[in-house]
């Protein structure tokens, strides 16, 4: 089974790094780090990774996972990338993102209609892709997946190996990476942090990272 990571320059390293750990234990995935051109891509830490092939090289994937970033306006102006999406994604058993990877899948018309996720503070402008935001860690209707804000990356990766493999697998994976979150702090989302943090957090992003804020 063909596992393609979708790159581009500016994607947040932890969106792809979390899932990718868990489909690379997982028996029978074949997982290929691709982007409109093979090569380095720096990430929105600063942080490079490589892509081992162009879209362009791909004969086909079963499973697509786009990554999210803190500057959405990167992906969103990749034509190669969206294009290759459209063309990828009717053919994949499953497409999914992490965090704002869901406004690149929604550029690419694959949201129109279907119930996803993003980033808490992004969560509305889905609505302006023609999707059905919904507040949840992890989101499936039909062959799309959607997962929350960078942390959720793992969570969607293990529920797409419980799909794809069966919930037995799923739980060898969680267990052999030890995810067993327990937080040192309860502000992993607005409704715990609380309405001064979370405007905090909103002021520091409209700053760092305001294409999360608007497209």
């Amino acid at each position: 089974m063909k596992v393609v990571f979708a790159l581009y320059e500016q994607m947040t390293a932890l969106d792809l790094v979390g899932p990718y750990q868990v489909f690379a234990i997982a028996p029978g995935l074949e997982i290929t780090l691709a982007a409109s051109t093979s090569g380095p891509k720096r990430t929105d830490s600063g942080m490079v990774i490589h892509a081992e092939k162009a879209f362009s090289e791909l004969a086909g994937a079963d499973v697509i996972v786009v990554p999210g970033t803190g500057q959405p306006q990167a992906p969103l102006s990749d034509k190669v990338l969206l294009d290759w999406l459209a063309r990828a994604s009717p053919k994949a058993q499953l497409t999914c993102s992490v965090c704002t990877g869901s406004l690149v899948l929604g550029a690419a018309g694959l949201l129109r209609g279907k119930r996803a996720t993003s980033h808490w503070a992004a969560l509305d402008l889905l609505r302006e892709l023609g999707a059905e935001p919904v507040q949840e860690r992890v989101v499936f209707d039909g062959t799309t997946v959607t997962a929350a804000g960078v942390s959720a990356g793992i969570d969607m990766a293990l529920s797409v190996l419980a799909r794809l493999l069966g919930e037995d697998a799923a739980r060898m994976v969680q267990l052999g990476i030890e995810y067993d979150p327990k937080p040192p702090f309860n502000a992993g989302s607005p409704a715990s942090a609380g309405p001064e943090l979370v405007q905090q957090v909103k002021q520091w992003l409209a700053q760092s990272a305001p294409g999360v804020l608007s497209l």
